[in-house]
């Protein structure tokens, strides 16, 4: 027989979140707990986040879900970022910050997202690492509480939260934007926090609100549709169609500024599984949180974060394919197909590459558009772990998580989000400098490196500006690239979805 595992218990005198005191196991004896081991950069960890929401609810009064925060970037370690990331992703469970990896060793944790199921006696049961097991974590609970509740060992009371969203209502006019587009009439703002798309001119006067502000998967009028944490977006001036990278949706949308509607054009609404290269009609593809969006002539190329791909959308045709990469997290050079990255989430062109921000190995990648088309690496480590702020040339360049990136007169603008900074990158040569921003995070106008962010994660230009999603202040900068003074774009008329009447 298998000797039981009891569970370390676990640390009072660290940070905890989204709960008034401190967890301990002891306390919790009769219910059972997962432990979700979690960083906020990880795409496998957000797409686990419906699942354990899923089973909170189902068994609210028998299990409680703590996440433990271990982070990997040096940025995720603090805990006010991490308080950020648990408002964005609207998580409602206790979260442990994990100082250190104490908990992580403690519980011989190997790989980001793993889950650790403890019986109600205390006792590790289970553990999982990755994606996919609602079925299974389902299973083995009800099986759990039906044990316990015939040996009387299980203890049923709904456990009282006091979470952040409700310390601090969250009513600011954009929340969390995690892209901006600017055309040559007006901008538009993936307000990611607040479910909706925001087209306003250059002054800040709202003349769409595209989204009811609520999450969801509703195709419609502007005042009917839904989106869920929508990022990229890419523009067709001459048919005046907005695309957007309906991420939390798996989804991409097509926004018919004419005639004021938007239709689901790719993706069942569920993430797709499948990491390996194909190809079939769009709507009956699944994908895996599509991020930005770049167009070329009749082709739409996602950067597909959730599967560590480039794929490309006909959309004479409609049929969506893998365009590079094999699916794995990492970051290979070489031929279309043989190529990986990890976690691509911001893509720009000059005609004759794509450029990818590929945030976990904190690099920016060329990908061929014409013969013989290769995948390189700009700059950047190119190595998982391989991070930092260093500027220079190439394999030398150290960015931290990554996130947006822009081609504009023959230079990369680059959102080097967790750095808080945005830098200049020559697609050639792979030389990096810092232009914006001190690497604090802060909301401070001003010239050059004399500015502050917190981790913008969109970028766009249009003629002599940069406009700037400046994710965690919810703001959108703007910056005179003739004197590098960036300003904070003022939106008078804006307001939270729940706040005000929705604008006409």
């Amino acid at each position: 027989m298998t000797p039981r595992v009891r569970a370390p218990e676990l640390p009072q005198n660290y940070p905890w979140l989204n709960i008034e005191k401190p967890l301990s196991l002891k306390q919790l004896k009769g219910r059972v707990v997962i432990l979700d081991f979690w960083t906020y950069c990880c795409i496998n960890c957000l797409h686990i986040l419906p699942d354990l929401k899923y089973l909170e609810q189902k068994y609210k009064d028998s299990l409680t879900v703590i996440g433990v925060h271990s982070a990997k970037f040096d940025n995720e370690k603090e805990t006010e970022n991490i308080r950020q990331a648990i408002l964005r992703h609207d998580i409602e469970h206790p979260v442990l910050v994990d100082s250190g990896f104490r908990v992580w060793q403690q519980y011989a944790v190997r790989a980001w997202p793993t889950l650790m199921v403890i019986d109600p006696e205390g006792y590790v049961i289970s553990s999982v690492s990755g994606e996919g097991h609602r079925q299974v974590l389902d299973e083995l609970i009800q099986k759990v509480i039906s044990q316990h509740q015939e040996k009387g060992t299980i203890n049923f009371q709904e456990l009282n939260l006091t979470l952040e969203k409700q310390r601090k209502p969250f009513i600011t006019p954009l929340a969390f934007p995690g892209k901006v587009l600017a055309t040559q009439a007006s901008l538009f703002i993936a307000d990611s926090g607040h479910h909706r798309i925001v087209m306003s001119d250059f002054h800040g006067e709202i003349i769409h609100l595209i989204g009811t502000g609520q999450s969801g998967l509703t195709d419609g009028s502007f005042s009917e549709a839904q989106f869920f944490a929508p990022q990229g977006m890419v523009f067709d001036k001459e048919n005046q169609i907005l695309y957007v990278a309906d991420t939390e949706n798996h989804a991409l949308r097509r926004v018919d500024l004419k005639r004021q509607v938007v239709q689901t054009i790719t993706g069942t609404g569920t993430q797709s599984r499948n990491i390996h290269p194909h190809s079939s009609s769009g709507r009956e593809t699944a994908l895996n949180s599509p991020w930005d969006l770049q167009k070329i002539g009749n082709s739409l190329y996602i950067a597909m974060a959730g599967s560590h791909q480039i794929w490309e959308m006909d959309l004479e045709t409609g049929i969506v394919r893998t365009y590079a990469g094999r699916g794995a997290e990492a970051c290979l050079d070489g031929a279309l197909i043989e190529s990986a990255f990890a976690q691509p989430s911001g893509i720009t062109t000059d005609g004759q590459e794509l450029y990818i921000a590929d945030s976990e190995v904190s690099s920016i990648r060329g990908v061929g558009l014409v013969e013989p088309r290769q995948v390189r690496t700009v700059c950047g480590s190119g190595d998982l772990f391989g991070f930092g702020d260093v500027d220079g040339q190439g394999f030398d360049v150290r960015l931290q998580h990554c996130l947006g990136v822009e081609y504009a007169q023959n230079d990369l603008w680059v959102a080097d989000t967790y750095n808080h900074k945005i830098k200049l990158i020559n697609p050639h040569t792979g030389y990096c400098q810092t232009v914006l921003g001190d690497g604090s995070v802060g909301l401070q106008d001003g010239k050059g490196k004399n500015t502050r962010f917190s981790e913008p994660s969109g970028l766009s230009v249009m003629g002599s500006h940069l406009f700037i999603a400046d994710t965690n202040n919810h703001a959108i900068r703007r910056v005179d690239l003739h004197t590098l003074t960036v300003t904070t774009q003022e939106f008078p008329d804006l307001c939270a979805p729940d706040v005000c009447i929705p604008h006409e």
